[in-house]
Order: structure tokens, then C-alpha cells, then sequence
């Protein structure tokens, strides 16, 4: 059985700063599929984010695209490997551009049950949360 992908669609207001931000935090971009529309950005080998000009993503639906700076819409989680490991994504994000949202309950709720995350909000206006989990067969 072939390995499962991920492509994460995400509409952005400049496309240019959307893709140097993500650069930024140490993510590649795929310039195989990369145009004035859109651009790839690969996390790892599994997971991609695809980066969308807000025009271009209304094309793939008759909804009308949230305004994710206002409101959010998703919080895309990521697994990382350690909490060093998130920290300096985070920090990467922050140099770059991005705000850090803090919440102390969810934090001393995690921290209950062996888990570290920080937040983070891209320019425009994803949320991301880092996380790295401490549990019975992690690596």
C-alpha cells in the first residue's frame, strides 16, 4: 500500500510573504509545483502545505473563504520530536512574523497529561500548534 499524503489548502493574501514566512521556520518550498497561484511547501515527506492566493482557493468552492485574520477557522496540530523541537519552530515563527498565542489553562491541561505545545499565528492568521507528547512508544 502506497503512503498517505496530506496537502494542507491554505488561501493567503501575498503569496510572496506567505512562502518566505514559511521558508522562515525552515519548511521547502517545491518549485515543481509553484506558480503565480499557488505555492507548495513541504513540512516532510507526508505533509505539504499548499499555498493559495485568496482568489485563486475560491475557485475550489462555491463558499465564500473565511477571513482567517479576523476569525479562526482551522488549528492545523503538528507532532514534533521533542519540546526543544518546539520551541525552536515557534521561535523561528515568531523572527519571522508570526504572534504566539498563550493560553495557561490549555497549557497546565497538556502539561497534565505529558504533553508541551505552543501556539503560533502566521501572518495570515493560520494557527499552528507545535506539540510534542510524551507517551508509551514515542520515539
Amino acid at each position: 500500500m502506497a503512503s498517505k499524503m496530506i496537502f494542507v489548502n491554505l488561501p493567503v493574501a501575498d503569496l510572496p510573504r506567505a512562502k518566505r514566512f514559511y521558508e522562515a521556520i525552515g519548511w521547502k518550498v517545491n518549485e515543481d509545483f509553484t506558480d503565480a497561484n499557488a505555492s507548495c511547501i513541504v513540512i516532510d515527506d507526508n505533509i505539504c502545505l499548499m499555498l493559495l492566493t485568496r482568489e485563486y482557493f475560491q475557485t475550489f468552492g462555491k463558499r465564500p473563504t473565511a477571513d482567517t485574520v479576523a476569525a479562526r477557522a482551522a488549528s492545523y496540530a503538528l507532532a514534533l520530536g521533542s519540546a526543544q523541537e518546539v520551541d525552536a519552530l515557534v521561535e523561528a515563527a515568531l523572527a519571522a512574523g508570526a504572534t504566539e498565542e498563550v493560553d495557561e489553562t490549555k497549557k497546565a491541561e497538556e502539561a497534565a497529561v505529558g504533553m508541551y505545545g505552543r501556539n503560533f499565528i502566521d501572518p495570515d492568521g493560520h494557527t499552528w500548534e507545535p506539540f510534542w507528547m510524551d507517551y508509551p512508544g514515542a520515539e
